[in-house]
């Protein structure tokens, strides 16, 4: 059990994941786990990543009705790409679940950032309006839905990083349509992980719950941040990738000595 206040710290990070998660699509997952470990206390980095986990996909799915209100998701590609990553997703999750707590969130650090380079490299492309899931590029969609699904079920994250690019590139939607389509994936994913950490232990619920409350409210923030910025060219994926590095660095500083030991 938690004390009282580590439970409003909780539902105050809940926010900023909502907010993250309704302004960029991801984010939310990456900034989930350290607010669980350096701010609310959690001690075992299993128990905090099975925990956001089902925050995060929680406050994704209050992010994607948001975004479903605005006509900005692409049900049938973003269905097909969830679908396809949630098997890669489950055995993901069991592979993270085995692997050293601490190495984990250090080589999660490691990946973020070369995200946050491929993000910043295309900070500038508009994508194609309308483009759909079809016969030509619905098996890239698959491809990546299931590599996507596996680093995030191993990385015990929504995924909301890597799923953005990942639409970008198998089906050149523009970013924007990508950050809402990408919380259906993100919702799927973090589900697959949640579940399979639970049937471990490793998942608190009450404080889940104090951040599911606070996320819901950032999310609703986040949706209408992200339909102002929709028309300014490049920001968002800059938004993205500075965020990205900012905790990433952190992470790393945190984390390299528990890498070498």
């Amino acid at each position: 059990m938690y004390s009282e206040i580590q439970y409003l710290l909780g539902a105050a990070s809940g926010v900023l994941i909502g907010f993250t998660l309704g302004l960029v699509g991801g984010g939310g997952s990456i900034l989930a786990v350290p607010l669980m470990v350096y701010v609310v206390g959690v001690k075992s980095p299993h128990l905090a990543i099975g925990t956001s986990a089902l925050a995060v996909a929680a406050n994704a799915l209050a992010g994607l009705f948001n975004h479903a209100r605005e006509k900005n998701v692409n049900w049938r590609c973003g269905g097909s790409f969830a679908l396809a990553g949630v098997m890669g997703a489950l055995g993901g999750s069991t592979l993270g679940k085995a692997f050293d707590g601490e190495k984990l969130l250090f080589l999660f650090a490691l990946l973020m950032l070369v995200v946050a380079v491929l993000m910043y490299r295309g900070r500038g492309d508009t994508g194609i309006e309308g483009v759909q899931c079809n016969r030509e590029n619905l098996p890239k969609v698959v491809l990546f839905g299931i590599g996507t699904g596996i680093l995030s079920g191993f990385f015990g994250i929504g995924g909301g990083f890597l799923i953005v690019p990942a639409l970008v590139a198998s089906t050149a939607m523009p970013i924007y349509r990508a950050i809402g389509t990408s919380l259906i994936a993100v919702a799927a994913f973090g589900l697959t992980t949640a579940a399979n950490y639970a049937a471990s232990g490793l998942l608190d619920f009450p404080l889940a719950g104090a951040f599911i409350a606070g996320g819901i409210v950032g999310s609703v923030l986040g949706a209408m941040a992200a339909k102002r910025l929709a028309g300014a060219k490049g920001l968002l994926n800059t938004v993205f990738a500075t965020l990205i590095v900012v905790v990433a660095a952190y992470m790393l500083y945190r984390n390299w000595l528990s890498f070498t030991a």
